[in-house]
């Protein structure tokens, strides 16, 4: 079993915790893991949900139990029944027990008429496999198939993902609220993949997928209630330059992405793989933001004359990712463009090529192994 980077003994120790993220990404694995198999409640067994669901109140009997061993009580696939979270709001402030609550979907708990706990819970996301704990990670085949644990640990990654689309589409969001005619649903979201990394175009999306442009962006919530992707907001503290106000958007692993295109195959130095590339970089730089706590802004930087610089981390980090063996001068432009702002980033150009150096004017190039081993080892901390 590959040890996964998200501590949550440690964080729960300190708040009550919501575990979110999307299914398959390990939460039950994570949390068999790291808590006491006595001091978890799984609703997923019929046993343990069917008299919760009936009297919700039975949470108070049963957590009293758990509480003579363990400090620490945690609810798997607590959005299974939202009305719960009144009963742990209410234990939390009574008998000060604290609390781990797994989900797959924020929005089942929205829309049970829950106020996630106003406060009392810090959030926390699992997300798929990062190169930190898949140690001599294999870069091609990480950029085909993705991180999604079932995925990388078979040995027919096609079919996993093909399953995984399919019982996912089928299961989880098609029980989503608006979501009435699942075919067109399902044209959508192969849609946001062929346009995941890209600026968001309600219009352009609307058109290719035959859904209106007004569905389409109730979609795209739904999208980000069930963490099957994430926006990722422009910058706009330049003053140099006007910068576009346009976010992207990108689904939460490449393998799914890539699935959903149709791309079975990536050539190292083709569009597809350039994409793939830069996702996986997007995917790395927000789990590392999640997982060490960086309570800073994740977006990206253009300008209305079309410079760009692909990530930025607050104004501490600025990252362009190239696909490039051989990174060069003429792919300084977007971060030589934002060092003229005078903020005090740290400049990094991120691709394919070997040798890790420095410019005179300040912008370091690595090769994308020493940038992800600087980047987990806390070197940008």
């Amino acid at each position: 079993m590959q040890t996964r980077t998200l501590d949550l003994t440690t964080l729960a120790e300190k708040k009550s915790l919501f575990l979110f993220g999307p299914r398959s990404t390990g939460k039950s694995t994570l949390l068999r893991a790291q808590f006491p198999a006595g001091s978890i409640i799984n609703l997923l067994k019929s046993s343990t949900f069917l008299p919760l669901a009936a009297d919700p109140s039975r949470l108070a009997d049963v957590t009293r139990e758990i509480a003579k061993s363990s400090r620490i009580i945690v609810i798997d696939e607590v959005q299974k029944i939202p009305a719960l979270l009144d009963e742990v709001h209410d234990l939390i402030e009574t008998a000060g027990l604290r609390f781990v609550l797994s989900g797959s979907s924020a929005r089942k708990l929205k829309r049970g008429g829950v106020n996630l706990l106003a406060g009392r819970a810090w959030e926390t996301r699992l997300f798929p496999f990062t190169s930190a704990e898949l140690p001599g990670i294999e870069l091609e085949r990480y950029l085909l198939y993705g991180g999604l644990p079932q995925v990388w640990n078979s040995a027919d990654p096609i079919e996993e993902l093909d399953a995984y689309v399919n019982t996912y589409l089928k299961e989880e969001v098609k029980e989503e609220a608006l979501v009435q005619n699942f075919v067109h649903f399902a044209n959508f979201f192969r849609t946001t993949a062929l346009a995941s990394s890209e600026q968001v175009n309600f219009a352009n999306i609307s058109r290719d997928s035959g859904v209106n442009a007004n569905t389409v962006k109730a979609w795209f919530s739904i999208l980000e209630d069930t963490f099957l992707g994430f926006s990722l907001p422009a910058w706009r503290g330049s003053r140099k330059r006007k910068a576009v106000a346009t976010a992207k958007f990108y689904l939460f692993d490449v393998g799914v992405a890539n699935f959903l295109r149709g791309t079975r195959s990536l050539d190292g130095g083709g569009t597809a793989f350039g994409t793939a590339f830069e996702h996986f970089i997007a995917m790395e730089l927000r789990a590392w933001i999640s997982y060490h706590r960086v309570k800073e802004e994740f977006s990206y930087w253009r300008s209305e004359g079309g410079v760009e610089v692909d990530f930025l981390v607050g104004t501490r980090l600025a990252i362009e990712v190239k696909s490039t063996r051989r990174a060069s001068d003429k792919h300084l432009g977007g971060l030589r463009a934002l060092k003229e702002e005078g903020l005090p980033f740290t400049l990094l150009l991120v691709s394919l090529d070997p040798l890790d150096r420095e410019t005179t004017d300040g912008i370091r190039l690595l090769n994308w192994r020493t940038f992800l081993e600087k980047l987990w080892g806390g070197a940008f901390e």
